[in-house]
């Protein structure tokens, strides 16, 4: 049976895009591994695939999870095991895109045995600063530098958490990753700086000018896994008067570039994907065209499924 590809890269990289063409060249079926994309009702605000490509071949986990519920990795797996295994039962090709790394490697290798999350621990944790829980990690567990992304606060409490809830490192209790091999094989797109913060910027304008504000004024509650969605803070905090729409999006934008250099920090250390390098203004399918290469040959395909 076809063994899942994984097409990953930073936000605004174009997986979508190149997705729909690779799908349909290899016979394959998209999966959103993207950790907010599945929650219902932030179509723009996560960047969503849009009517058009999502009519083109049939994609799978999106508006699968009420904004108001919370999600993780270990939930993300559940729903997407089973629904992999049934596009390769049916001779179609998994391709999962997204830009997640924790959600793609809870797939791709598995997930170690970690004690779940301690609300009255995460919320200590959280009063901290960033600087403080840096040191407090690196304290307990010298190794975490080399497996956990030390600018993103929300890896650095998870981290610590499972120290402390252990009294082990979690750079010991994560490395059972190391030795597993990978469930398929994949690529990450990687664009040359400018050309990415110009893709982010663009994508924000069509974003806004496509209702972004309107989407943001109807989402009511959310949970705490879609509440750390970029531009959902900052947005609500104009329509509440605090900031201009300049301000919010400037803070928007200059929170997705940073979001974009911990993904390609992340991936770059996933030495089981292979870097794809796209030249400046490289449309989607100059990608395919390189991508292709490192797609395993599909077997003879059966026309696509009509389900979603």
């Amino acid at each position: 049976m076809p063994e899942p590809f994984f097409l990953t890269g930073p936000t605004a990289s174009g997986k979508s895009a190149v997705a729909v063409l690779l799908a349909e060249r290899v016979g394959g079926e998209i999966v959103n591994a993207d950790a907010f994309q599945l929650y219902e009702g932030m179509d723009l605000l996560t960047a969503k695939p849009g009517a058009e490509e999502r009519a083109r071949v049939p994609h799978h986990l999106y508006d699968v999870v009420p904004a108001g519920e919370a999600c993780d990795a270990q939930r993300f797996r559940e729903l997407a095991l089973p629904l992999l295994a049934d596009i390769a039962a049916r001779g179609r090709r998994p391709i999962l895109v997204g830009g997640s790394g924790l959600y793609l490697k809870a797939l791709s290798h598995g997930l170690a045995d970690l004690p779940p999350a301690n609300p009255a621990l995460r919320a200590e944790l959280a009063a901290q600063s960033l600087e403080a829980k840096q040191a407090r990690l690196l304290e307990l567990d010298p190794d975490a530098a080399a497996n956990v992304p030390l600018a993103n606060p929300r890896y650095v409490e998870r981290a610590l958490e499972i120290c402390l809830l252990t009294g082990r490192p979690q750079s010991q209790l994560r490395s059972t990753f190391a030795g597993a091999r990978p469930l398929g094989t994949g690529v990450t797109l990687d664009l040359p700086r400018a050309e990415l913060h110009e893709r982010i910027h663009r994508r924000l304008e069509a974003m806004v000018n496509s209702g972004l504000l309107d989407e943001v004024r109807s989402l009511g509650e959310v949970g705490p896994t879609a509440a750390r969605a970029i531009g959902l803070r900052e947005l609500r905090a104009h329509l509440a008067g605090e900031w201009t729409l300049a301000e919010a999006l400037a803070a928007m934008e200059q929170a997705t570039r940073r979001y974009a250099k911990r993904q390609l920090t992340w991936f770059r250390r996933e030495t089981w994907l292979q870097s794809i390098c796209l030249p400046a203004g490289a449309t989607a399918e100059c990608a395919l065209d390189l991508i292709l290469p490192h797609v395993p040959c599909p077997p003879t395909l059966p026309p696509p499924s009509t389900s979603a």
